[in-house]
């Protein structure tokens, strides 16, 4: 069975799959689709290995760009002070993130993962990531592995076309709180800015300026920096938020019951043992010891943060997220 936990970002599925990892039976694989080629991560047809490899060994150039400019992104666990890459290299995907949190020997593990890959023969791209997975299951020493990507919400029809047979955990959060996390994580506020037009540091909208390219030189005014040094009213935060549930309910809709599951993360931070057994039970893991040390780590409640906002912006931010709203009150 594949297991996948989908969600917008920041909703808060970061805490959810390190909780999960605690298992001795899973390998919890962190943002392994979301950084991959947009074009071409879910095309049905067949390619070879060589193929394969450039797929899940190239960047994603939003995070390069971010990175390059010496902002922080805290899913950046790589081991920059130690490894093979330094702060403003390209930085190979799934060496954000993924890779880092299932070894202290990220680069050697990259490496073998890219040989796999390079090694395997003409398949569709589904058969490519099942045998990736199980062979990192494997090498890893666990029994099953589950994927989580922030914003993965949005092509959960798609990871449903090519695993048919797996099992769907969505986590959501409520908007205004996803939103106002948004603002402050700089590898959301510049795709976000970029999609919706949001005015810069200058005052501009990035449909203003010269042509946008996220590989050009950093220098204080070049228009990415700009983007970043930016902070746009919360409600373009909260549509991406609503747009991101609508497309994903869109696809939803298709699963099949049995194999999807809603989950709150208000409920998981109020109460976390029982939230992860339903969890557990739901993807057919084991329990045990591991829950109580799983529960352990949460610390609490978020504070909330929309009430803190001007009575305008937020009435903005709240207009901007009742679509999603209505869809998750819908759904439950």
């Amino acid at each position: 069975m594949s297991r996948f936990i989908v969600g917008t970002g920041r909703c808060g599925s970061t805490l959810l799959s390190r909780m999960l990892a605690m298992s001795p039976e899973v390998l919890s694989l962190f943002e392994f689709f979301t950084g991959l080629d947009g074009a071409q991560r879910f095309d049905a047809a067949p390619i070879d290995g060589e193929r394969f490899a450039d797929l899940v060994t190239a960047e994603q150039p939003f995070v390069t760009a971010v990175v390059r400019r010496e902002y922080e992104v805290e899913e950046i666990v790589y081991p920059f002070e130690r490894g093979r890459y330094r702060r403003g290299d390209t930085l190979p995907w799934l060496l954000v993130t993924m890779i880092p949190r299932l070894t202290d020997e990220p680069d050697a593990l990259f490496a073998e993962l890219e040989q796999f890959a390079r090694s395997r023969p003409t398949a569709a791209p589904a058969d490519h990531y099942h045998a990736l997975f199980d062979w990192l299951t494997g090498k890893i020493g666990r029994k099953c592995w589950i994927e989580r990507s922030g914003s993965s919400v949005e092509y959960a029809a798609d990871l449903y076309r090519l695993f048919p047979e797996a099992r769907f955990v969505h986590l959501h959060r409520d908007g205004a709180e996803v939103a106002l996390s948004m603002r402050e994580h700089h590898a959301y506020r510049l795709p976000i800015a970029l999609l919706y037009d949001a005015p810069v540091a200058d005052g501009r909208r990035p449909s203003e300026m010269e042509a946008v390219d996220v590989n050009c030189t950093p220098s204080a005014d070049d228009p990415i920096s700009l983007i970043l040094q930016a902070r746009p009213s919360a409600e373009y935060y909260g549509r991406y938020w609503s747009d991101q549930i609508v497309r994903g309910y869109a696809g939803i809709s298709r699963i099949a019951g049995e194999r999807f599951m809603e989950c709150s993360f208000e409920e998981l931070v109020r109460e976390p043992r029982r939230e992860l057994a339903k969890i557990a039970g739901f993807f057919g893991i084991g329990d045990g010891a591991w829950i109580d040390e799983a529960a352990r780590m949460v610390r609490g409640v978020p504070p909330l943060r929309a009430g803190t906002l001007d009575a305008a912006e937020r009435a903005r931010l709240e207009e901007a997220c009742a679509p999603g709203r209505s869809l998750i009150s819908g759904a439950l």
